[in-house]
C-alpha cells in the first residue's frame, strides 16, 4: 500500500505521519490488491482537517472530516473510508456472485431494460427446521409477538411447514406439495 501525507498550513509532525500511516494500514484487511492512499492534513485556526482520497481498482474513495483536534479527525475519516470500502467490496461482491449464477444457468434470469432504480437486496439467513407439531409450532409463534412466522419440520409428516400469522388475527399453515 502507497500511502502519503501532506501537510497544509502546518508544520510537518512526524507522530501525526505515524499515528496516519498506523490508521490506514488497519484497512490493508480489506484489500487483496495494492492501493494508493493520499492523507491531507491542515489547520486553518481551530478547524483541523484530514482528507483521505483512495484508489482502489479504479474506483476513488474519498472521504473528508473537519473537527478540533487532528487526531479525532483522523480517526473519523478512516470510520468514514472504512464504511465506503466495506460498501464497495460488497457490492463489487454481489455483481461477481450475481454474474456467476448466471453465466453457470442456476437462475435463469431475464434482463429487464426499462429503468428501474430499486435494487432488491436479499439477506439469507439459515435456520434449522426443529421437527414439532401444529399446535407446537402455533403456540412458539403466539409466544413471541413480534415473530410474523415460524418454519418447521412437521413431526407427523416429516416435511417442511411455514407457520404465519394472518391480519385477521388467525394462524395461516403452508404445506409445500411436490
Amino acid at each position: 500500500m502507497k500511502v502519503t501525507v501532506t501537510f497544509r498550513n502546518m508544520e510537518p509532525i512526524e507522530s501525526l505521519h505515524l499515528y496516519a500511516d498506523d490508521k490506514i494500514s488497519k484497512l490493508k484487511k480489506y484489500m487483496d490488491k495494492p492501493i494508493e492512499a493520499h492523507i491531507v492534513l491542515s489547520v486553518e485556526k481551530f478547524r483541523h482537517q484530514a482528507d483521505i482520497t483512495f484508489s482502489i481498482d479504479g474506483t476513488v474513495i474519498k472521504a473528508m472530516e473537519e473537527t478540533e483536534n487532528m487526531y479525532s479527525a483522523i480517526d473519523k475519516v478512516i470510520d468514514k473510508v472504512e464504511t465506503q470500502l466495506k460498501k464497495h467490496l460488497s457490492k463489487k461482491f454481489r455483481a461477481r456472485r450475481v454474474n456467476s449464477l448466471h453465466n453457470s444457468g442456476m437462475y435463469n434470469v431475464e434482463e429487464d431494460t426499462s429503468d428501474t432504480s430499486d435494487e432488491f437486496e436479499i439477506e439469507i439467513e439459515k435456520l434449522e427446521a426443529k421437527p414439532m407439531s401444529m399446535e407446537e409450532a402455533a403456540m412458539q409463534l403466539t409466544l413471541y409477538p413480534k415473530q410474523k412466522f415460524l418454519v418447521f419440520r412437521n413431526s407427523s409428516t416429516n416435511e417442511i411447514n411455514v407457520i404465519y400469522k394472518r391480519s385477521s388475527s388467525k394462524l395461516g399453515l403452508i404445506e409445500p406439495s411436490v
